[in-house]
């Protein structure tokens, strides 16, 4: 997937799944399937694994210095995915939800999600495509990946708790 097409990806699938959210009454907001968050928390979620990407894609050289370039070839979308899958899956407790969460931050959280988006969608159009498949990001639970392989995963993130909330309800 070239650079354009996957920061629209990502974008429409944080989208998608906002948008979904924000069409879910109190009831269904504060729903949890058992074991699994609610749509409240799934959501606040989301914003936790996307806020850093701002700040940290802003500066190439500290991700140059700190990470490295990627020493293997890059991973297609389906390795993202199939290498995911035999991880633990569980979030890291920085990306941990609160709790209890109300509807009333829904709205408060929908915000800054779409101009974290924004912000992000900025940002990337820094970077080349050579750049998206050399430089590497730490993932809790992948280790190093590009920042291509980390945006393909991200751009599936949301879906999957789009379907765990969906089940759920």
């Amino acid at each position: 997937m070239k650079k354009y097409d996957l920061i629209k990806e990502f974008i429409k699938n944080h989208q998608e799944v906002v948008q979904y959210i924000d069409g879910l009454n109190e009831s269904e907001f504060g729903y949890a399937q058992s074991g699994k968050w609610t749509a409240g928390q799934q959501l606040e979620h989301i914003l936790f694994t996307i806020k850093p990407f701002p700040k940290i894609l802003n500066s190439k050289t500290f991700i140059r210095e700190k990470f490295g370039n990627i020493n293997r070839p890059t991973w297609s979308y389906r390795t993202v995915l199939e290498n995911y899958t035999k991880t633990s899956l569980k979030a890291p407790a920085q990306f941990v939800p609160q709790r209890e969460l109300s509807i009333d931050r829904k709205a408060g959280i929908i915000a800054e999600i779409d101009s974290t988006l924004k912000a992000i969608s900025e940002v990337f159009e820094n970077y080349t495509e050579d750049e998206l498949d050399t430089l590497t990001l730490p993932h809790p639970l992948l280790g190093q990946l590009t920042i291509r392989e980390m945006f393909y995963l991200m751009s599936y993130h949301p879906l999957h708790h789009q379907k765990q909330i969906m089940i759920g309800l």
